[in-house]
């Protein structure tokens, strides 16, 4: 038996004044709770309870000892008991990183509802075009679009796929003309994302047709709300996944450029440190944020 155990034995052979019920309440006999308070008396060196035939009763240094005993098990029950609300009750604070157009476009919207079910939950929202370690910076979901960690620690959950596409506003492509061919890129103005792998490259596909397409920005930033800003302002054509300017493409302020070409598509993942229990505002976010993309059956809008 741990010291622990000893401990839980002692208070209760003090505050139910008997071996036999404190062994009855702990599950194990009575020789085995006798000999257990022996050891814990024989341990500490001191008589804690004395015995007669006819009562129990504890020493002056088992009153000391039961007094500071029941405040350690009171304390550690109460942390316990914290410690399964919070992981029971969706409440505290919650970090969340992500870039900024997905943060505009699908935390920010996602917040007033998610706060109405769990006003108890703190949200901050980190927005940024780079990749937080989430252990070190207390992050607890992330979201992105590389399908692989180093770190072991952390789990990847699969929220959507999307591509990635050229598209122009129809005033640059009146002015400019439509391009037919990927190294018709050459002779456009290209609004390109800086942090992309090998940006200067786009490697298209058509088919079994492959062309690396190599080109020289008139605009590059590490964030797509400004080359689209760019880009509906007639700049140039932007490389950007496609549910960043999905909406611009549907309401006609963009439209698709080489579209029966496809470049290499981007999986959107959510990142998150990996528990055997998972806080409750982990669980509810992330569960609220599946629900949001099944819903509006994002994927299949955005892979078409």
């Amino acid at each position: 038996m741990n010291q622990l155990r000893e401990i839980e034995l002692f208070v209760g052979v003090a505050d139910l004044g008997s071996i036999s019920k404190a062994a009855e309440h702990l599950e194990i006999s009575i020789s085995a709770a006798s000999r257990h308070l022996i050891a814990l008396e024989e341990r500490l060196g001191v008589q804690l309870v004395k015995r007669t035939t006819r009562r129990l009763y504890l020493t002056e240094a088992g009153v000391k000892f039961h007094q500071q005993c029941k405040t350690i098990l009171d304390s550690l029950r109460e942390a316990e008991n914290m410690v399964t609300a919070t992981a029971t009750k969706p409440t505290g604070t919650l970090r969340v990183t992500a870039s900024l157009s997905f943060c505009l476009l699908h935390i920010a919207p996602l917040l007033p509802e998610f706060n109405r079910q769990y006003p108890d939950i703190q949200v901050e929202v980190i927005a940024a075009n780079r990749y937080y370690d989430i252990i070190e910076n207390g992050v607890d979901i992330a979201i992105r679009t590389r399908q692989v960690e180093a770190d072991s620690n952390i789990t990847i959950r699969r929220l959507a796929e999307t591509r990635r596409i050229l598209a122009a506003a129809p005033g640059y492509i009146e002015q400019h003309g439509m391009p037919i061919l990927p190294p018709d890129l050459h002779r456009h103005k290209v609004l390109n994302y800086a942090l992309a792998a090998s940006p200067r490259e786009l490697p298209l596909k058509r088919g079994n047709e492959k062309i690396v397409t190599k080109i020289r920005p008139l605009l590059e930033s590490n964030d797509g709300q400004i080359l689209r800003h760019a880009a509906l302002a007639g700049m140039g054509i932007l490389v950007q996944p496609k549910y960043i300017v999905y909406d611009d493409l549907v309401a006609g302020r963009l439209v698709p450029v080489l579209d029966d070409w496809d470049l290499p598509r981007l999986t959107i993942n959510i990142a998150f440190q990996t528990r055997a229990h998972m806080p409750a505002k982990d669980r509810v976010f992330i569960d609220a944020l599946v629900e949001r993309f099944r819903k509006n059956d994002y994927e299949r809008l955005w892979i078409a």
